[in-house]
């Protein structure tokens, strides 16, 4: 077996580990045992069980990202925006990433190098995101009111924070994500308004500014 297919089968055997075990779980013997390997190519490939639950974390992400990224080149407005985030909500829920998610960000709370590892992972989704609302709501009447990098943040915190809900209350995560597209409903509204309209809402949003 070549170093490459060794290295993806210990990848691929910490994620399954994390999935089925949680981060508790989670050593290189019981990686080892879900890659079908001997747990010492754990250090002689990644050098530590940590090395490999970073480089895991970024790979599984990085190809959950590329796909994602091609539709996001496709979206054109808020509307599609959310609709594809419910696409990948529910795949990521079909292929337990949810749990691998969360797990991953239970343990990075209190493990400093787990959690730079998960930042850069939550960063693979935050960049194109971010990207795509820039396209997006470059000629929007509300461009210049809005902080686009902290809006792109918030999405994908809100979508983590939803794919955990719904483990717990799946009714309430569907009427949160009900309220998001009424959101940006709402803002499809605004963007059809007329120059008259359009002026006056400018004008009340800079006055609110300015005395906030």
């Amino acid at each position: 077996m070549s170093t490459a297919d060794t290295r993806k089968r210990l990848i691929d055997g910490a994620i399954e580990t994390i999935r089925e075990q949680g981060i508790a779980g989670t050593s290189a013997r019981t990686i080892a045992r879900a890659a079908g390997t001997h747990q010492s190519l754990v250090f002689y490939h990644f050098g530590s069980v940590h090395e490999l639950l970073e480089e895991a974390c970024l790979t599984a992400t990085r190809a959950r990202v590329a796909p994602f990224v091609r539709h996001l080149d496709q979206v054109t407005n808020l509307r599609q925006l959310l609709d594809l985030g419910r696409r990948l909500h529910v795949e990521e829920q079909s292929l337990g990433n949810v749990t691998v998610l969360a797990q991953l960000l239970a343990g990075a709370q209190a493990d400093p190098r787990l959690a730079t590892a998960t930042a850069a992972a939550l960063q693979l989704w935050i960049e194109p995101i971010e990207r795509t609302l820039h396209r997006v709501l470059s000629r929007s009447v509300l461009d210049e009111f809005l902080d686009i990098s902290g809006l792109a943040r918030a999405v994908c915190a809100g979508f983590i924070g939803l794919e955990l809900f719904e483990g717990i209350e799946p009714a309430g995560a569907n009427s949160a994500l009900e309220a998001l597209s009424r959101l940006a409903l709402l803002l499809d509204v605004v963007e059809d308004l007329g120059a008259i309209q359009t002026r006056a809402l400018r004008h009340k949003l800079r006055a609110s500014r300015a005395q906030g």
